[in-house]
């Protein structure tokens, strides 16, 4: 999705400038309110600084499982089981 409707999209004149005049009219929160949630949301989350110990073991684990799943699947969709 673009900031600007104005690029390239194959958009007659007539829904090039409506497009414009709905981007440019699009409401926007005031300032105070933006930054108080940003403050708020980054207090809330501090990042992706902290991850799990073992998170590489988990994700295999689940890859995994979701493998033998799909392969119960297929078995099961053929007829071989």
């Amino acid at each position: 999705m673009t900031d600007s409707p104005a690029e390239d999209t194959g958009l007659t004149g007539a829904e090039l400038a409506l497009a414009e005049q709905l981007h440019m009219g699009k409401p926007v929160p005031a300032a105070g309110f933006r930054g108080a949630l940003s403050r708020h949301l980054a207090a809330r989350d501090p990042g992706y600084a902290t991850r799990p110990e073992r998170l590489r073991l988990m994700v295999s684990g689940y890859v995994v499982a979701g493998a033998l799943l799909l392969a119960l699947g297929a078995l099961q969709a053929t007829g071989a089981l």
